[in-house]
């Protein structure tokens, strides 16, 4: 049994609207007024961030949850739907906000490895890492909206389902056995397309995207590096839009899970930046909740009748992340020539 859409998008465009705003008022004030100076984000101001940002998306679970209690036993046309017990679904939104958020956070410690990579690669210097940071997640809040909408769209057809589920797997068991060198990010496809049609001028140029030069305007080094972070995460989206759209078929809960994930993701690069190594497991454990989603998507929430329950998957998350953390910090990575 298909459980009605609690926000759809003809009746609730204002909803989506007004988290747009919110997500945009928030970014304003990130690079407006707390960060409008450039400086070396340190471990202490990152570690508030990160608090701040995870306490904002429970507060709006919470928040969700509760608007959802009060209004369900009051919708005629979700109360028409054979079966529908409002407070039954008032908890299981809340948790699949929860577990969408807990995957795309945990997903994003993925995005972090390249991160690292390619600010080292292009001498990002760590007062404007920030800067590069906040316009490279402005990007992918957009890709993650438009991707969701085709996703939402596609999503209708149950075979859909199938080649989500079947990608998702594929996608878990090459993260697991993938090498963990991967290729230099000036050797992007993009990236070598980008010079050859703009010229990149040579140096540093402080915090500018843009320079002239000569009469020509150029692009600087601190732009090609944008670039890469952009086209790196359209890749990441790819895998984890499909993956929330597993878990939950409410595209409003999508789009917002992602979004305070995506939110995060900068305050979270600045405190594990240093530490990412330690998590060398942490791909395994990421790739066996991909498999997990992907099954779900494809196989186990047709063999529960419609729905796999939410707070198992939630709990098979939890177990399986935290496991991999644990074991990263009990068996440490060997030094490169230990091994």
């Amino acid at each position: 049994m298909t459980e009605p859409i609690l926000f759809p998008f003809a009746d609730y465009w204002w909803l989506y609207g007004a988290f747009a705003v919110f997500v945009g008022v928030m970014l304003v004030l990130d690079l407006g007024v707390f960060h409008r100076q450039d400086h070396a984000v340190s471990f202490k101001e990152a570690g508030t961030w990160t608090v701040v940002w995870v306490a904002l998306a429970l507060a709006f679970d919470l928040g969700l949850y509760l608007y959802l209690r009060h209004r369900l036993p009051h919708d005629a046309r979700l109360l028409a739907a054979e079966g529908f017990e409002p407070l039954a679904a008032a908890r299981t939104a809340a948790l699949e906000f929860l577990a969408g958020y807990l995957v795309e956070y945990s997903l994003s410690v993925d995005n972090i490895f390249v991160f690292v990579v390619v600010l080292a690669y292009f001498r990002v210097p760590a007062e404007l890492q920030h800067r590069v940071l906040f316009f490279g997640i402005l990007g992918a809040l957009v890709f993650r909206a438009v991707f969701i909408g085709l996703g939402a769209a596609l999503l209708r057809y149950s075979w859909v389902t199938w080649i989500f589920g079947a990608f998702l797997v594929m996608t878990g068991v090459r993260m697991m056995f993938a090498s963990e060198k991967g290729a230099a990010p000036g050797d992007n496809a993009l990236v070598r397309l980008f010079r050859r049609v703009v010229p990149v001028a040579a140096g540093s140029h402080g915090r500018s995207f843009f320079v002239k030069q000569g009469g020509r305007r150029q692009a600087t080094p601190l732009f090609v590096s944008l670039l890469v972070l952009e086209t790196t995460d359209v890749v990441f989206a790819v895998d984890s839009v499909p993956a929330i759209f597993a878990l939950t078929d409410e595209p409003f809960i999508v789009f917002s899970s992602n979004m305070f994930a995506v939110l995060g993701l900068r305050s979270l690069y600045f405190l594990l930046k240093g530490a990412v190594d330690k998590f060398h497991l942490l791909k395994y454990g990421l790739g066996v909740v991909l498999v997990f989603v992907g099954l779900k998507m494809a196989w186990l929430n047709r063999a529960w009748g419609g729905h796999f329950p939410i707070l198992p998957s939630l709990a098979i998350i939890v177990g399986v992340i935290g496991a991999s953390i644990v074991l990263s910090l009990l068996f440490p990575k060997p030094p490169e020539g230990a091994r």
